[in-house]
């Protein structure tokens, strides 16, 4: 039996924040009328989310549980080569974006895309409950991405995006980076490949616990984007599709 969605959720120590947000997730997914999944990836976690994801998915059939290498891209890597949704959308585990707003990223909500990447920038998005060096931090870490490799692109970090599912087995299979970056490096494989990316603009909500540290980040990040432009100049991406 053909699955429509696939949700992947990278986590990694989040055993407080998990069941409350697989709850919400299997809550809006069950009223739906398609075929769904749920992977948790566990990757490297110190505390009990693995025991935590295990828990939640013998209780419920349309959950399961892998396991990857260390980093938020491996994580989502193998959770997308692994899934078997027509469309397989990538979801922070803090929920920041209200699940509901899933059905904006695929059809009927969204028309013809190859992927989708939410956005807190685009016309009609609105933030919530976010310090303003924060935001000013984000948009100064974006204005370097625009600048070195992604023009035009406003929001590539939130952690919400959507790809069908020829577009995820193509461009997941050429992903080099695990860490932070690996967002852009995707949408880089993506534009290059002639795909089409889409930005979705959502309600976000800042939560005080985020794992992002803009400075030690943004530092890794330019480095990762030479790497990316380094990949690039010896053919490990192509163009073509």
């Amino acid at each position: 039996m053909s699955t429509y969605l696939s949700v992947i959720i990278p986590a990694h120590n989040e055993e407080n924040r998990l069941p409350g947000t697989l709850e919400q997730i299997l809550r809006f997914l069950e009223e739906q009328t398609f075929t769904y999944e749920v992977i948790i990836v566990e990757n490297g976690s110190s505390d009990k989310t693995l025991e935590t994801a295990q828990n939640f998915a013998e209780k419920h059939a349309n959950v399961r549980v892998i396991q990857s290498e260390r980093g938020k891209g491996a994580a989502v890597r193998k959770g997308m080569l692994e899934a078997r949704g027509e469309y397989r959308f990538m979801c922070d585990a803090d929920l920041s974006m209200p699940v509901e707003e899933i059905a904006r990223f695929i059809p009927p909500g969204l028309g013809d895309f190859d992927v989708a990447i939410a956005s807190r920038e685009a016309e009609g998005a609105v933030r919530y409950n976010e310090p303003a060096y924060r935001h000013l931090g984000g948009r100064g870490i974006n204005l370097i991405i625009q600048l070195l490799i992604l023009p035009g692109l406003n929001d590539t970090q939130c952690g919400f995006k959507c790809f069908r599912a020829d577009v995820a087995n193509d461009i997941f299979n050429k992903q080099t980076l695990h860490g932070w970056s690996f967002d852009i490096e995707l949408l880089y494989i993506a534009r290059r490949r002639g795909y089409r990316i889409t930005e979705v603009p959502i309600h976000w909500y800042h939560f005080a616990d985020s794992k992002v540290s803009a400075l030690r980040d943004a530092v890794q990040m330019i480095r990762d984007i030479f790497q990316i432009h380094d990949n690039a100049r010896r053919g490990m991406y192509k163009d073509a599709h």
